[in-house]
């Protein structure tokens, strides 16, 4: 039965392909073309790539969304319109999710539970979610993975590769090697449930003292590879909820909630949710969070979190040799000292909410018409200077930042940024964490993370 759903036969491979490949080859014509010196219409190919990847289920969607966020990564057109980017995939029908369930859990398996919904109630990247209650009456989210999900995973790399080394032809000022490799692993760590599991059961453990985030618990005798089941968490969607006019006290408790659900595995176990769309969170009937789908997950090195508080201490008391160093630390290899100064003009303005000690927006302290003008001063510094790559840990921190920062100027929130970072890193020693972030992973059975050869 699995073999049925699962099918990763070339004639499926090749269709896939068909459907990507048209968008590749517009990047290379387009990008061909300018060189040449043609015209050509920008939003449309723009638009046409967006249509091509939408179509898609997640792999490659989520790839090129994630490039849009890496400043020069990627033609601006392009960039823009991939930011936008959601899902529309259609959900399996009910004959797909009877097969899929009795492939999981085996024939009977409707015994588990007194109601199991035949609409999907949700849709993930990689699967969709079904509301269910279990004979003891508790309610659970049944999340299913998509079929020939694997297959699919491996041909969107290989297109996303191809786009990647069109475009290294024509620019190569951010040197994007190391994001393909960091992509490619933490996308197939998705396509394993059970290490979701392991997720859910580090969050509730790193989250436990904080009562302003919800985590729900995994089922695990109701899980498997491609099933996880979990508690059923209620609450609102974040666009419903800011649409509702909401006085300042109720958005700055959503912030300090989003905050602390971010920032607090980060700083003290060296862990991070790679992916905070609005999708992935709820609202609480009291304004704290559910917190929601936990494939993307990323384990720090310890050093990689020292380097992040480095960071922050030099640029605070302008010291440009601690700076230089905390580089490393995140993961840049041979820079040069002109190269650390340019990067350090994008690190102030990435920095400076947590630097601003005093109540404010994010608004005020990170404009995002400012962040235009500084990444465009940066990209043109590191062009002159010979360019970067980028490393492999920078990309899901930088993803994380800059969603979290949309959600926050969403949320117009106004509170001293500084004063709860100052507290998450408040006599940080990296052993200390290093420790903690041992017995963490250890006490979740979290397996070791995939690593491309």
């Amino acid at each position: 039965m699995a073999r049925d759903l699962d099918n990763t036969g070339l004639m499926g491979e090749l269709r896939r392909m068909a459907r990507t490949s048209g968008a590749v080859g517009g990047i290379a014509a387009r990008m061909a073309g300018n060189r040449l010196g043609f015209k050509t219409d920008k939003g449309v190919h723009a638009e046409g790539l967006k249509s091509a990847l939408g179509n898609l289920k997640g792999p490659l969607m989520k790839a090129a969304q994630l490039l849009s966020t890496i400043p020069g990564a990627l033609p601006d057109e392009y960039a823009e319109e991939l930011a936008h980017l959601q899902s529309n995939a259609p959900p399996m029908g009910w004959s797909f999710v009877r097969r899929r369930m009795q492939a999981e859990l085996g024939a009977g398996w409707e015994k588990h539970f007194r109601s199991f919904s035949h609409e999907a109630v949700a849709a993930a990247s990689l699967g969709q979610v079904h509301r269910a209650r279990l004979v003891d009456g508790r309610e659970v989210a049944c999340k299913l993975q998509y079929p020939d999900m694997q297959a699919a995973v491996d041909s969107d790399l290989r297109q996303f590769r191809a786009a990647l080394g069109i475009y290294k032809q024509f620019e190569t000022t951010i040197r994007q090697d190391e994001v393909y490799t960091e992509l490619a692993d933490r996308l197939r760590e998705e396509l394993d449930y059970r290490r979701e599991a392991s997720h859910l059961r580090l969050y509730r453990d790193m989250l436990s003292e904080t009562p302003e985030v919800t985590v729900p618990a995994p089922v695990e005798e109701l899980s498997t590879g491609r099933l996880l089941t979990m508690d059923w968490v209620s609450g609102r969607s974040m666009r419903t909820v800011l649409g509702e006019n909401l006085p300042l006290e109720d958005r700055n408790a959503m912030a300090t909630a989003l905050f602390k659900a971010w920032y607090t595995p980060v700083y003290r176990y060296g862990v991070i949710h790679g992916d905070p769309h609005m999708g992935n969170f709820t609202v609480r009937d009291d304004y704290g969070l559910n917190l929601l789908d936990f494939g993307a997950v990323r384990i720090f090195s310890p050093r990689f979190v020292e380097g992040i508080i480095d960071l922050f201490t030099a640029l605070r008391e302008n010291n440009e040799e601690l700076a230089f160093h905390a580089y490393s630390k995140w993961g840049f290899v041979g820079i040069s000292r002109e190269t650390a100064g340019i990067l350090n003009e994008w690190a102030r303005f990435f920095y400076r909410p947590l630097m601003t000690d005093r109540v404010c927006s994010m608004q005020e302290s990170n404009d995002p018409a400012e962040a235009r003008q500084v990444l465009e001063k940066v990209y043109d510094g590191l062009k002159r200077t010979g360019g970067v790559k980028l490393p492999r840990e920078f990309v899901l921190m930088d993803r994380s930042a800059i969603g979290l920062g949309s959600a926050f100027l969403r949320l117009e929130a106004r509170l001293n940024w500084h004063n709860m970072f100052e507290e998450l890193i408040e006599g940080f020693d990296v052993n200390v964490l290093a420790a903690r972030q041992k017995e963490a992973l250890e006490k979740a059975k979290v397996p070791p993370a995939l690593s491309s050869l």
